[in-house]
């Protein structure tokens, strides 16, 4: 079945390396840019790899947006994991469809988002935020991105822990993550995993002394930089700018202190 561009979804136009923009196209509304404006009505039900021309004759391609567009363009009043980081926190899970899963700090629903398409209709994720204007954003945001299959909780974590138990993986995104620790042990499964990100190393400092006194091994941090690769006629080189230091990465397994015994 051919993937169309429908009214109100995301749509990413490219016009070339300078000029690409994520929107939600609405009949009788156009797209302004320095290269001509783009009218919405002709580009709704085209198929995804459209090719259209603006009202001054230059051109530009119709996308299917990847997840990292969506996560980094929705409307945001809190910073987000960027996608470099996301990614390899995943893989230091063992999540995937018909996962259960806790995110700890809902703010713009980014995060939200990507762990929504992991676990599938199937899974479930149940997202815990403590400010009730963030809360409001995120849902905004997902209920516009058809995520059904996440549950919201307005509610201090640390103060108060998860109602949920035996999860496959608690996502800690929070300036406190340590406070976390002793709450997210009895929620999740044995020898599962936690993961969170810290802009500042004190913050890793007293999280890996959490994590240890609460019978987490396998105690991971990593710290991962991007850099883009310009392909030119002149020469192949690096980007002079990258994504650098945006957050140290901490991954740990839950275990059990004492050893069940069988009667």
């Amino acid at each position: 079945m051919e993937d169309i561009i429908e009214e109100g979804k995301f749509v990413y136009i490219y016009l070339d390396e300078r000029r690409q923009y994520l929107v939600q196209p609405k009949p009788n509304s156009k797209l302004a840019t320095d290269l001509g404006e783009i009218d919405y009505n002709k580009i709704i039900n085209q198929p995804f790899g459209y090719k259209g021309k603006t009202h001054l004759g230059a051109d530009y391609y119709c996308l299917k947006p990847t997840t990292g567009d969506i996560m980094i363009g929705v409307k945001r009043k809190t910073t987000i994991v960027y996608p470099k980081d996301l990614g390899y926190l995943i893989f230091e899970t063992a999540i995937g469809p018909g996962s259960r899963v806790i995110e700890v700090g809902t703010g713009s629903g980014a995060l939200t988002y990507f762990l929504s398409k992991t676990v599938g209709p199937q899974g479930k994720v149940y997202s815990y935020e403590r400010n009730e204007e963030f809360l409001k954003n995120a849902k905004e945001n997902l209920e516009k991105l058809g995520c059904i299959n996440i549950e919201f909780f307005l509610q201090d974590v640390s103060e108060k822990g998860f109602l949920q138990k035996e999860i496959d993986a608690v996502f800690v995104d929070v300036p406190e993550p340590w406070e976390i620790v002793p709450r997210a042990k009895p929620a999740l499964k044995g020898g599962h995993y936690l993961v969170c990100w810290s802009p500042n190393i004190e913050q890793v400092k007293k999280t890996v002394d959490s994590l240890k006194e609460n019978d987490f091994i396998r105690i991971k941090i990593s710290e991962i930089l991007q850099r883009e690769i310009l392909v030119r006629e002149r020469g192949i080189r690096p980007k002079e700018r990258g994504i650098t230091h945006t957050a140290y990465l901490i991954s740990a397994c839950k275990i059990f202190s004492h050893p069940e015994t069988s009667a």
